[in-house]
């Protein structure tokens, strides 16, 4: 908050009804929605350009992605574009490839993933199997590594 904010909190005049009003941050809300032709990328635009609190609308169609930059909740967005469009959506599921420890991992590797991306798993317990690991399974799982050609001696 600025110095002017807790200044007027001093000389407020409601009366005592002051009721502080939560300020929305800017946020950027990634969807996966599938776009097939221009008139669907259309009605997707639509749905959402008319929210308030949007300041921006990105549609990638070939790796079928919203992107909304405003001041807005992720929920709402979702829920109007599901509504107005007709179509299934959900929050963009996929993180960058690099950012995986263990990319082709059980539930992190995703066929329908765009190019240089893979499923984010840090949220779901049961597809990351491979960060609950005893140290015993790391030393074996690790010890036939390409990154590491001489720390088996039968290679």
């Amino acid at each position: 908050m600025g110095v002017m904010d807790h200044i007027s909190d001093y000389f407020d005049c409601s009366g005592g009804h002051s009721h502080k009003h939560k300020r929305k941050q800017l946020q950027t809300v990634e969807i996966k929605i599938k776009i097939d032709c221009e008139g669907c990328e259309r009605k997707v635009r639509r749905s959402v350009e008319g929210m308030e609190g949007v300041t921006q609308v990105d549609i990638e169609p070939k790796q079928s992605k919203l992107t909304v930059v405003g001041y807005v909740e992720p929920r709402k967005v979702l829920a109007r574009v599901k509504h107005r469009t007709g179509k299934r959506a959900e929050i963009w599921p996929y993180v960058p490839y690099d950012i995986v420890g263990h990319p082709y991992a059980a539930g992190t590797y995703d066929r329908k993933a765009p190019a240089g991306y893979v499923r984010s798993s840090e949220y779901d317990p049961r597809t990351n199997q491979l960060s609950r690991m005893s140290s015993t399974e790391v030393r074996y799982t690790t010890a036939f590594s390409d990154e590491n050609p001489a720390a088996c001696s039968i290679m």
